[in-house]
């Protein structure tokens, strides 16, 4: 019976949407709650309706599990023995690509944080198995060898990016973040020089913040409301002056899967320094959160 009455539901909104694309304006289709698909008739050609089945985590959660990864290089390693924290930070590109295979066979699917705050603010549910993937400090790598992979991917991700940096030998040029945005990849900030905010004074730590905030929205045109404490390091008083200078969410070094919007400024990630077994890396994912199978019509 409730099979009658779902095909029927979706009979009838097929056929007032069919009514009302007769006027010639753009409609848009409500079929399950926050899916939205929009539609302008072609003078041209037909209409063709497609209905999909599509997986979310509903909305309402308080607290989500979700990992957000931490990576830095994407580079052969160097010596351990000539630069042991290099060689901590580096992923491998054949690495990288083997990761991203295994997130995109097992259903993962990226998102960014505006998605998290769009789930939070009850306006849109995630896709199953979200994973947030993230970059800190803006190497150059991030451009020439893991926005490829992740364009290879369909994947979203995050740079976290040390303004005063920019343009440095190995680190991204102004244009290179600019193409890194238009690309889909979300720019948020790290700091002015990557400055221990923790032992900073408080004059000094807002200046990191916000000549940080200022320089990359310049650059990129829009808000930059996302940041990273650059070696994970930071206090209360470090909270609340990243709140102050008008981030909507912080990151840091800790190890997590667990988030709420309460603890939005001190978000756990989980690292990803190279070398780990694809078990490993598997096992760090966690638990995916429970999902719900939705009904999404197409219209083309």
């Amino acid at each position: 019976m409730l099979t009658i009455v779902r095909g029927a539901a979706l009979l009838l909104t097929v056929m007032a949407t069919v009514y009302m694309l007769q006027s010639g304006q753009p409609v848009l289709v409500h079929l399950a709650s926050h899916i939205r698909i929009s539609y302008a008739p072609s003078p041209t050609f037909g209409r063709e309706y497609f209905v999909s089945r599509v997986d979310v985590v509903p909305l309402g959660r308080t607290n989500i599990t979700l990992p957000i990864l931490m990576y830095h290089y994407i580079r052969q390693p160097p010596s351990m023995r000539t630069d042991l924290l290099g060689y901590k930070l580096s992923v491998s590109p054949a690495d990288f690509a083997a990761q991203a295979d295994l997130l995109r066979a097992n259903g993962y699917h990226s998102v960014d944080l505006d998605d998290i705050r769009a789930y939070f603010a009850g306006q849109e549910p995630l896709p199953s198995k979200p994973v947030v993937i993230t970059f800190d400090d803006g190497y150059s790598d991030l451009f020439t060898t893991a926005l490829p992979i992740l364009a290879e991917h369909k994947f979203k991700a995050v740079a976290y990016i040390v303004s005063g940096f920019v343009g440095r030998p190995g680190y991204v040029t102004s244009d290179q973040v600019l193409q890194l945005d238009h690309s889909g990849i979300e720019i948020a900030s790290h700091t002015v020089n990557h400055a221990d905010l923790a032992r900073s004074s408080a004059g000094s730590t807002m200046r990191e913040l916000v000549d940080s905030k200022r320089w990359l929205e310049h650059l990129v045109g829009h808000p930059v409301i996302d940041f990273a404490y650059p070696s994970g390091k930071f206090n209360p008083q470090v909270v609340a002056e990243v709140q102050q200078a008008g981030y909507e969410t912080a990151v840091t070094t800790m190890d997590s899967v667990d988030h709420s919007l309460a603890d939005r400024y001190t978000w756990t990630r989980v690292r990803v320094g190279g070398g780990e077994s694809m078990s490993d890396f598997s096992r760090n994912l966690g638990t995916p959160m429970p999902c719900k199978t939705i009904t999404v019509l197409h219209i083309e």
